[in-house]
């Protein structure tokens, strides 16, 4: 592998870095209602962290929709796994010679890994962190393990996959000092740009050399750097050579939190089994030939959806990938509230509505309004207690079923100027939270509030998605 000269690797990157700095500042049979219980009154959620939530689901479904582009000593790594009051989970990476330690979103909806990158990073509209007031910043000059990423070097090839080539070097050149051009990530809420740096990763019980990962010098709306966790060769899981990964995610009130759970990573596909894990197949889609940016992601085998027992009569064509890459149900760690297409969503909120009607709850037509969200419904008193609404379930291939308790599916919110408590359904489309309209990409974004206390596995040896319900505390 070609990659920059070693002894000038912290000058040419500073004054590479520089340059690229000043450029970003420029530039239905129905059934008995099955009703589900709060066990206990959860604290109430202004509407206006609602309202910021649902637009940044949507503006993430947006982005997942239309995308722009060393052997292991042991088998099984644990990391902690944070929540936080953004609506997403963070992990801990250390990367360098010696280990800086930073805070990664983790993400199963993306393949890259990236980190704010030097002082002089720039993060513009980033005051929503509430982990610090400026992003802490991986120093390059201060890792003797940091080198740029030679445009040689296959995995440059990884960021930049359509047609690449290097401008300025032959393929038989030897000695070629072009670096990896700088990458530019869209994400549905922000964008990064920086270099592609070959660096070593400390986890607690290995190393990993030679790691590609993203040296961010500007970004914006983005809380934390990215951990990669979807499909493609640049990926965590990729560059790992895990078999499964599994995880089990706190419940948050999206409010930070010095609780965690354990991101546990696993290169033995045998190793670690854990019993009464439900499990659906992978789907493969076929159109990622065509859209390469699809290859990313989890696609489930998502067959059907019921309320309150009554099955949710949605065609095909939005629970299966078709024929120019629309279509399927995915899983992302990265998105909040579940995203459903509006033909889908329209379906699955009247069910609601009708079950709703049927047992005599009021629209809170107001909360609706403020929130971004639909339907939600007026609580008597602000009190939950014998609140009884409509299930929520899942149905996947293979049988495996996934039912939601109440929590994972309704909000207690309340208005901050005194009004009405509300329960508003957390499922997102767009028109609702006053979102562009989207086309294409999966039909079904399943988020991380539905999968609150969900223990969840991800075996890549066996292209299968398991799951079981469970405390994550």
């Amino acid at each position: 592998m070609a990659a920059a000269p070693a002894a000038s690797s912290s000058s040419s990157l500073l004054c590479f870095l520089s340059l690229l700095l000043l450029f970003s500042i420029i530039s239905s049979t129905t059934t008995s209602v099955q009703v589900s219980h709060f066990h206990e009154t959860p604290p109430p959620l202004p509407y206006q962290n609602l309202n910021f939530l649902a637009s940044s689901s949507l503006s993430r479904a947006h982005h997942l929709k239309d995308p722009r582009t060393n052997p292991p000593t042991t088998t099984t790594t644990a990391s902690p796994l944070f929540s936080h009051s953004y609506g997403a989970y963070s992990i801990s990476l250390s990367f360098g010679t010696p280990p800086q330690t930073l805070y990664f979103v983790f993400d199963t909806g993306s393949d890259f890994t990236w980190f704010p990158c030097t002082h002089r990073y720039l993060c513009k509209h980033c005051s929503f962190s509430s982990t610090r007031s400026s992003p802490l910043s991986f120093i390059p000059k201060l890792s003797s393990s940091s080198k740029i990423l030679g445009c040689l070097n296959p995995k440059c090839s990884w960021i930049h996959r359509s047609n690449f080539q290097c401008k300025d070097c032959k393929p038989s050149s030897k000695n070629c000092t072009q670096i990896c051009p700088p990458y530019l990530i869209l994400y549905g809420s922000g964008t990064t740009g920086g270099i592609s740096l070959s660096e070593t990763l400390n986890l607690p019980n290995r190393t990993l050399h030679d790691f590609l990962v993203g040296c961010s010098v500007f970004s914006s709306e983005q809380p934390a750097g990215i951990a990669g966790f979807g499909r493609g060769p640049p990926s965590f899981p990729s560059q790992l050579g895990l078999k499964k990964f599994s995880y089990c995610l706190l419940s948050h009130r999206f409010d930070d939190t010095t609780k965690s759970s354990s991101l546990v990573l696993d290169t033995d596909p045998d190793s670690g089994k854990v019993q009464g894990l439900s499990y659906t197949p992978f789907v493969k889609n076929p159109q990622v030939s065509q859209h390469p940016a699809l290859s990313v992601y989890y696609y489930l085998a998502l067959r059907q959806i019921s309320v309150g027992g009554r099955r949710v009569k949605i065609p095909y064509k939005y629970l299966t990938p078709q024929p120019g890459g629309n279509g399927g149900t995915i899983v992302d760690s990265g998105t909040t509230f579940t995203y459903m297409s509006r033909d889908v969503f329209e379906l699955v909120a009247a069910e609601f509505e009708r079950q709703l009607q049927e047992i005599k709850y009021e629209r809170a037509v107001g909360a609706e309004a403020r929130t971004g969200l639909r339907p939600c419904m007026n609580v008597p008193h602000g009190i939950l207690d014998g609140v009884s609404l409509p299930e929520l379930r899942f149905h996947f291939k293979g049988g495996a079923e996934m039912v939601l308790p109440l929590d994972n599916y309704f909000a207690f919110v309340r208005d901050d100027g005194g009004g009405a408590s509300a329960l508003c359904l957390t499922v997102v489309t767009q028109g609702v939270a006053g979102e562009r309209q989207l086309s294409g990409g999966p039909s079904i974004i399943l988020g991380n509030f539905q999968m609150q206390n969900f223990y969840v596995e991800y075996d890549l040896a066996k292209d299968r998605f398991g799951f079981r319900r469970q405390s994550c505390n």
